[in-house]
């Protein structure tokens, strides 16, 4: 498969294809972050504890069937489970004293048989190290599946710390949370939006130049950082991607900093457009009045316009890919055929206007 490396050298060739055909010049740069989703269902400590017996479980029914009958009994704890889930999704409906007592009994329960099916998998990955384990089938498709146990028994055993602290110990903000045990470079990215607080997959830097070109500074950021932290880096990517800094560079006041214009500034950007929050001085007022910034920023606005047909026509709303290596791939993907599909409507609009042959 492709890395995600392969994969920016890709989008900076279509860059650079765009930069011979005329339709990239890299003299405006926009960028702003956005958050794009993983494949992964709405966390909750209970559905995370299920998941954590269900795929233990299976690793080990495998194991067994490749096993001397006797050699290792299995026990299904499938309908404890949904039961425990549903006594957990009731009671957490009312914040009363008895409910809350009542979930945290059968929080108790689901984090014992958690307990039970994570020791016989340490055991099983203990036998097989050690050479104890009766195989009579393929060692193939055992080591295959110790692999899993091996990959999957630290995180559940994450999580089941995590909804120790929470439950028991009012802890909600563990460092290092498991959010999903299939994706575990899953975020929790929270951005401000009253529909949804929290979003939970990858903040994702994107920067754009004319004629609706994502140039190569797509970037997928580890956490959840603050978009000043991300100025600085687009602009240093656009350099080493057309030879020098754009003319204009603008992005919303999430990125409004004294040292990044100023930075900016010592790059070589003649105007850096970052509005300022907050009440403004009567200087800073009458720049940001001024015809050539408010222009900047009514151009700054396309780029919500480019996130929301990167996420929507062009599928990156949630990354589909498993692992981090496939999200960044999935992400560079997108912006792609973003890119190729711009090429192309360019070409396309100088062809009807009888400018090319």
């Amino acid at each position: 498969l492709l890395t995600p490396q392969v994969t920016e050298q890709i989008n900076q060739r279509v860059v650079s294809l765009a930069r011979e055909q005329g339709v990239a010049h890299g003299r405006k740069l926009r960028t702003d972050t956005s958050v794009v989703e993983s494949n992964v269902h709405y966390p909750t400590d209970s559905s995370l504890l299920g998941d954590g017996i269900r795929v233990l479980s299976r690793s080990l029914e495998r194991i067994a069937a490749e096993c001397k009958d006797g050699a290792l009994n299995v026990v299904h704890h499938g309908r404890a489970v949904k039961y425990r889930l549903l006594e957990i999704g009731r009671a957490a409906k009312s914040l009363t004293e008895a409910n809350q007592q009542r979930m945290r009994d059968s929080y108790q329960k689901l984090v014992g048989l958690t307990r039970s099916v994570v020791r016989q998998a340490s055991e099983v990955v203990q036998r097989w190290r050690k050479g104890r384990l009766k195989v009579v089938g393929k060692f193939l498709r055992v080591e295959a599946q110790i692999d899993q146990l091996r990959h999957f028994l630290p995180l559940v055993e994450k999580v089941i710390t995590q909804t120790k602290k929470r439950v028991w110990g009012g802890n909600c903000h563990v460092e290092g949370k498991v959010l999903s045990l299939f994706e575990p470079h899953t975020e929790v990215i929270r951005k401000g939006k009253a529909h949804k607080p929290n979003e939970f997959g990858r903040l994702v830097r994107i920067d754009e130049v004319e004629n609706g070109i994502v140039s190569s500074g797509y970037q997928v950021l580890p956490g959840n950082p603050a978009d000043t932290t991300a100025w600085m880096p687009a602009l240093e990517q656009h350099q080493a991607c057309f030879g020098r800094a754009p003319q204009m560079a603008t992005a919303d006041r999430g990125f409004f900093s004294a040292k990044n214009e100023r930075e900016a500034q010592e790059l070589g950007v003649k105007k850096v457009v970052l509005p300022a929050p907050g009440r403004l001085s009567v200087k800073r007022a009458k720049q940001q009045k001024q015809r050539w910034f408010r222009r900047a920023l009514r151009w700054r606005a396309g780029c919500e316009a480019t996130i929301s047909t990167l996420k929507h026509p062009f599928s990156m709303l949630r990354a589909r890919y498993k692992t981090d290596p496939g999200f960044q791939r999935y992400v560079g993907w997108c912006v792609i055929t973003k890119n190729l599909f711009s090429i192309a409507r360019y070409q396309e609009r100088r062809r009807s206007n009888g400018q090319v042959g």
